[in-house]
């Protein structure tokens, strides 16, 4: 087995490893799992561009926060699909 070596800012690594935690991988899996998928496709598996998508804009990501902060302190209304129906009518 090889071992590899890389140098990353240490809050990306943070961040990464919550989210691979949360997947049920650690750094070293998550890592073969890109390189495999890099193999099979013959190039980096997701498209790698300059574009930014506009959906996630500094405006739309404050409301997506604060919303998460709402839903957190409870302050949200919950509705059934039947129930949203009903109120279209």
């Amino acid at each position: 087995m090889a071992q590899i070596n890389i140098r990353i800012d240490d809050n990306l690594k943070e961040q990464a490893e919550v989210l691979f935690e949360e997947l049920g991988l650690n750094m070293s899996t998550a890592f073969n799992v890109f390189i495999r998928q890099s193999i099979r496709q013959g190039g980096i598996p997701f498209e790698i561009t300059t574009q930014v998508d506009p959906f996630f804009n500094e405006s739309n990501i404050k409301v997506l926060q604060e919303s998460i902060k709402e839903a957190s302190e409870g302050k949200f209304v919950s509705k059934s699909l039947e129930e949203l129906k009903e109120m279209e009518q």
